[in-house]
């Protein structure tokens, strides 16, 4: 069930214990290690911020198998899905009064004895949503022990795991610092990598907000076992741009090539032709990488949307006009069709792709 909740009933949830068939672990996380300022909510567009609509129902539609089920899929597939999940709080520092809620999937396996890698699995700005877990889902499918933090549980009042509504969300994660994403995906990986059934090895994978967040822990350095990042339409920190004078041009923000020289791990960027914020800033990531001789790849999928793995061909919900914005442009069936097409297809052959960068820097045959 999703529940819709405004800002003040957030905080008289937060001393509400969790239900009776949620199952509760706390563990420590690691200290925090330097972090830059995050400049990523000031860059994003009115459209990455909407939150997500979900359109007519699919019923009990669990989307294309093989890949994380579309916004509209996730809950059927969740429920359906034969393997062990479960809600765990975790310390958001070792020894705080402070936790952080997430959401774990372990794989199944026929060896019992079978240790796997730990992903982070790392939100958008939407917070940690029905779609997100059933992207751990599949990351577990795929070989993985995936661990989905919520980063809004300390601004949200306390860790819950009641589903925020995505405009809520949005609204809190500004709260969100730089270094609290550190503290939460360090928290999470020592978590997973404390497990009985986890190798010490950990990767991030993360969306939008969440893409963000993968390339700044790539830049920050992680914690011993962090082997690889893989960002979905994210950029890394940017270096903002100078205005124009009566004699110069204006120059427009780039990517930062400092912090992008502190990466150490093989960092591997998708994104979509139609979300123009990203594209643009790619061409500088790719050749400031390929200068700092960075194991990284980047793919720019043609006609595929910011947020191409939640959507893919899901019906298109029209987004209401903002206040004092202009109606926006009317769209055909035969745009729209193309649209999902190429939505689908990135989504196939980023996922794939995904599947196969992870297991080989953490080393899974």
């Amino acid at each position: 069930m999703r529940h819709h909740l405004t800002s003040r009933k957030l905080l008289a949830l937060a001393g509400l214990s969790l239900t009776a068939c949620t199952l509760q672990r706390t563990q420590s996380a690691a200290p925090l290690k330097s972090s830059a300022m995050d400049d990523h909510m000031s860059h994003m567009s009115a459209a990455d911020m909407a939150a997500p609509m979900r359109g007519a129902s699919q019923g009990t539609s669990q989307g294309t198998r093989g890949i994380p089920a579309s916004n509209s899929t996730a809950e059927a597939r969740l429920k359906a899905s034969p393997r062990h999940a479960e809600w765990v709080k975790i310390a958001w520092t070792p020894g705080s009064a402070d936790s952080l809620m997430a959401w774990v999937v372990y794989p199944a396996s026929k060896n019992s004895r079978a240790k796997a890698p730990v992903v982070v699995v790392i939100h958008e700005i939407f917070g940690l949503s029905t779609w997100v877990r059933g992207v751990a889902d599949q990351v577990a499918a795929d070989g993985f022990i995936a661990v989905a933090p919520d980063f809004l549980s300390r601004v949200r009042g306390g860790a819950s795991n009641i589903e925020l509504a995505g405009d809520s969300a949005s609204k809190l994660i500004a709260g969100v610092t730089s270094a609290d994403k550190n503290i939460v995906i360090n928290a999470a990986a020592n978590y997973g990598m404390m497990l009985a059934s986890a190798q010490q090895k950990y990767a991030v994978i993360g969306y939008c907000w969440g893409g963000t967040a993968s390339f700044g822990h790539a830049i920050n350095g992680g914690l011993k076992g962090f082997s690889a990042a893989v960002p979905f339409y994210g950029t890394p920190y940017m270096t903002q741009g100078t205005p124009a004078t009566a004699t110069t041009a204006a120059v427009p923000s780039t990517a930062n090539a400092d912090s992008l020289a502190r990466i150490k791990v093989p960092v591997m960027l998708l994104s979509g032709s139609r979300d123009a914020r990203i594209g643009a800033a790619m061409p500088a990531i790719d050749s400031i990488m390929k200068a700092k001789k960075k194991k990284y790849s980047g793919t720019n999928y043609e006609g595929a949307i910011h947020g191409f793995l939640r959507t893919q061909d899901d019906p298109i919900a029209t987004q209401p006009a903002r206040a004092g914005a202009p109606p926006p442009a009317p769209r055909t069936a035969e745009d729209m069709r193309s649209e999902q097409l190429a939505n689908v297809a990135a989504t196939k052959d980023g996922w794939a792709k995904t599947v196969i960068f992870l297991k080989k820097n953490l080393g899974v045959k």
